[in-house]
């Protein structure tokens, strides 16, 4: 059953090879300057490669849009996103596969009661505006610069020809690794709270569970590029505008640096520790990153051969996308509950004690105003959160930070699992000390579980100055990120039906 539920999935990827993926060499094939099929070998096996090993940085925003805690609800996320982007495809439009996962997510969060982070969709929503215009910028540039260097060397024709053709290879299997590294995410990243696999040790490295679905995503991905791609390279390699050689090889170079941009953790890494503002690490969509790099090269002469029309297609495509994405899925769910009897959700429950009312209390929010939900108990965070809007005078991030607390996730610290899938050098010495000495505890919250080990030890306090203090408390939100999973009462049971 499980593996069924992944199909949609590896659905997902196909419509992605079909409608994204292919945006890297669409210019490219559409010049003619490179075969369909060879084309799609290079970039099957780098989207492969981008996904596997560097797939985890975009991931985690999109994970924090909407936490997704049962099989079949991620299911029916990424079949309806899969769908959408079918459909948009069958009308050769270069859709987005990031339009169309984050309105399902959006659409499972309606359904199932849960919070949207909206610090996290205000992020997405931004590169969505962003990214074509980075793009375009960067293809300006490119123009200028490629035109100052041709102009000042003698180079045949056919030896021009040869070197874009090489370029034309060369970019496009960086733009294939970064594309499969920012987008697997909208393939992949909906499962990976719900995971049906664990590590695996190959002796030389480990699989983690994740890169096996990233793994999977990506084959899926590279079917969809052989399979059905040729139609919407046709509309962005041959109908938007028609491009030269160079001018295909200025594109694709655009994109595959937009999309390496925002999937980095590396360049995020070095841009932080000198002291640089970083970029996001959310998943971009490759068909705005092209159509904004060929408006670009467009602009660049004039403007005169750009076919608005296409172009109001394509932005009308854009639009829809999320919106039609949501509305499927939330139909879907409801569908799937209520005939097929499937679980599309595990409730939550949010629940203000003593415990909560004093946490609360520590962090400087007026709990005098919470007196009326003591002790109620909610299954919804609209309800809580209209509530809180309705009764007090909290502002929205006091209403999210009370949201939060609420939540009842149990974990139970099992000493199993800290002999088996924790060490002491991945976690440090201070911090795997403190870890053991909660070794058997319980918890109703994942807040307190955090707090007990921050009594334990100052290692697992988040830094509040410090050169270093966004990469530091970064690699420490992940570290609890992976033990909160680990040990979920909730993902434990799953694991063992």
């Amino acid at each position: 059953m499980i593996f069924i539920f992944l199909t949609s999935g590896i659905f997902l990827g196909w419509s992605l090879g079909a409608n994204d993926a292919a945006n890297v060499f669409g210019t490219a094939v559409g010049t003619r300057m490179l075969r369909f099929k060879t084309a799609a070998i290079i970039a099957s096996i780098f989207v492969i490669i981008g996904a596997v090993v560097g797939g985890a940085g975009a991931s985690h925003t999109l994970g924090k849009l909407g936490s997704i805690n049962a099989l079949a609800g991620a299911f029916i996320v990424a079949l309806m996103a899969g769908f959408t982007v079918f459909w948009m495809t069958k009308l050769k439009l270069p859709v987005s596969t990031s339009q169309a996962i984050v309105g399902a997510i959006i659409g499972w969060n309606f359904f199932s009661g849960s919070p949207t982070d909206f610090d996290s969709l205000t992020k997405i929503i931004s590169t969505w505006v962003i990214c074509p215009l980075l793009s375009a910028v960067f293809a300006i540039l490119l123009f200028y610069i490629f035109r100052f260097i041709l102009d000042r060397v003698n180079i045949h024709l056919l030896e021009a020809d040869s070197y874009t053709r090489f370029g034309l290879i060369l970019v496009g299997a960086f733009g294939a690794y970064s594309l499969g590294a920012n987008n697997i995410a909208n393939v992949m990243g909906v499962f990976v709270p719900v995971t049906p696999f664990t590590d695996l040790d190959m002796g030389l490295f480990v699989l983690t569970g994740a890169q096996q679905l990233f793994f999977i995503g990506g084959v899926a991905i590279a079917v969809g590029i052989f399979t059905y791609s040729r139609r919407v390279m046709e509309t962005v390699g041959e109908n938007l505008l028609k491009l030269s050689p160079i001018a295909a090889l200025i594109v694709v170079l655009s994109e595959s640096l937009v999309l390496f941009l925002f999937s980095s953790q590396q360049l995020e890494s070095w841009l932080i520790s000198h002291g640089l503002p970083s970029i996001p690490l959310v998943p971009v969509s490759s068909s705005q990153a092209v159509v904004g790099a060929v408006i670009g090269i467009g602009l660049v002469k004039g403007g005169r051969n750009i076919r608005f029309n296409v172009m109001g297609g394509i932005a009308s495509g854009w639009i829809t996308t999320p919106v039609i994405s949501a509305l499927l899925t939330f139909i879907s769910l409801f569908v799937f509950q209520n005939v097929f009897n499937q679980e599309v959700y595990k409730p939550l429950s949010f629940l203000i004690n003593d415990d909560v009312e004093q946490y609360l209390a520590e962090k400087q929010i007026p709990v005098d105003q919470l007196s009326f939900v003591m002790g109620k108990e909610y299954h919804n965070a609209f309800m809580l959160d209209d509530d809180l809007k309705t009764k007090t005078s909290l502002n929205e991030e006091q209403r999210k930070l009370v949201i939060q607390a609420a939540l009842i996730e149990k974990l139970y610290i099992d000493p199993n699992i800290i002999g088996e899938k924790i060490t002491a050098q991945w976690l440090g010495a201070e911090r795997y000390d403190a870890l053991l000495k909660i070794s058997g505890r319980t918890y109703s919250h994942i807040w307190q579980f955090e707090k007990d080990l921050q009594n334990l030890s100052e290692s697992w306090r988040y830094k509040i100055s410090g050169a270093d203090l966004k990469l530091y408390n970064k690699a420490l939100k992940e570290k609890y990120k992976y033990l909160i999973q680990l040990f979920s009462i909730q993902n434990g049971m799953k694991k063992k039906e």
